[in-house]
């Protein structure tokens, strides 16, 4: 009996520990298509220019203890699920008994065919990042998500000019309401950021040693360096004629079981568990930790019911998003002055709390989240 764990994700790392704790003694490889030591996404667009974004999930020593094997710099390039094994881009095909994908998702490309344009996608594609905002002026960032907030506050610590532009008018009201989200909005420009919501790139090219973008307004920003930021896919291109069932993820019964297989799971961004894709890093991990015990004591499985919660970090502000939140409806909030933390909580039409916003308040936040994983938020 063996495990392959498809990514090195925090999903993958996570689910190949929990095996181990849960005694489970076969042998484990995790293939990732990167040759860098399993890191930990999140901080990529967090901290300061100065820091190196490398926080690791494992190093080579305590995989070695635990004895994982690492592929390091293997990507998996498709899965014959008949004959239970995957085939590498070198052409090494890795038999399973049991396969865990954990292959997260993509950051979509930026839309603009100009050499220089920063996206996301790796510790590399980070550690060229905030070099270049380093040495750069003006930056240019392209959506105003978590990860373009978190870049533009990033580079503001720094002293660099920017702009940010987001085709909707308050770029973060479909997560947190219009009232919060113009809240957030407002936080860039009282750290001096040209905000440009409502609008979009038309145009971006080459100016120099730097860029010129058009707007659709017909503005012109110049820009030393330019970072789009405009959401992300699953990453389930290498499933392509394998015969699982896939629809925006890997779609999972309720213990991460891919439906219609036996020794196939999924955890992570990736999963769709009982018809619920939720990419959240606390996900990932109690996933994983479901999926290692069904690996290794299949007579006592356990179901995971996810609360969905993510967090970021701008400027001085820790803001916290736990469960779900219709925004139609209006939040009940809570705010104190000195210091500034504000707590929001949504209800259903039954008057239940289903989820909340956080901004300063952590043990709030894990109060929130600590009652509606038992359901007791009232």
């Amino acid at each position: 009996m063996n495990v392959v764990i498809v990514g090195g994700s925090v999903a993958g790392i996570r689910t190949a520990r929990a095996l181990r704790e849960q005694g489970y003694a076969g042998p484990v490889r995790v293939v990732e298509a990167e040759a860098e030591v399993p890191y930990d996404k999140p901080p990529l667009s967090k901290g300061s220019v100065d820091g190196d974004a490398c926080v690791p999930l494992i190093t080579l020593e305590e995989a070695d203890d635990l004895g994982i094997e690492l592929l390091l710099g293997c990507r998996v390039v498709s899965l014959d699920a008949d004959r239970r094994r995957v085939t590498l881009d070198d052409g090494a095909v890795l038999p399973f008994a049991h396969l865990v994908i954990a292959t997260g998702l993509t950051p979509r490309r930026a839309p603009y065919d100009v050499a220089g344009v920063h996206v996301l996608r790796s510790l590399a594609d980070a550690r060229a990042m905030r070099s270049a905002i380093a040495g750069a002026a003006r930056l240019l960032v392209i959506g105003a998500g978590f990860i373009g907030a978190e870049v533009t506050a990033l580079a503001r610590a720094h002293g660099v000019d920017v702009t940010l532009v987001d085709p909707e008018p308050v770029p973060l009201g479909r997560a947190v309401g219009r009232d919060l989200g113009e809240r957030l909005s407002d936080l860039h420009r009282r750290h001096g950021v040209e905000t440009r919501f409502g609008t979009t790139v038309r145009s971006l090219e080459p100016a120099g040693e730097g860029f010129r973008a058009t707007l659709d307004d017909g503005a012109l920003v110049e820009a030393d360096v330019v970072v789009v930021g405009i959401g992300s896919e699953v990453n389930v291109g290498w499933l392509a004629g394998s015969g699982l069932l896939v629809d925006d993820g890997v779609v999972c019964d309720e213990v991460g079981a891919a439906v219609g297989t036996v020794g196939i799971h999924a955890v992570g961004d990736v999963a769709r568990w009982a018809g619920v894709r939720v990419e959240h890093w606390t996900n990932a991990v109690e996933q994983a930790v479901c999926v290692a015990r069904t690996i290794a004591r299949p007579d006592d499985v356990a179901t995971h019911a996810p609360v969905a919660y993510v967090w970021s970090d701008q400027y001085d502000w820790r803001i916290q998003l736990v469960g779900s939140r219709d925004v139609a409806r209006v939040p009940d909030v809570v705010e104190e002055a000195e210091p500034f933390r504000l707590a929001a909580t949504w209800r259903d039409a039954d008057g239940r709390v289903t989820g909340g916003v956080t901004v300063n308040w952590p043990r709030e936040s894990l109060r929130l989240r600590s009652a509606l994983a038992r359901g007791e938020a009232s």
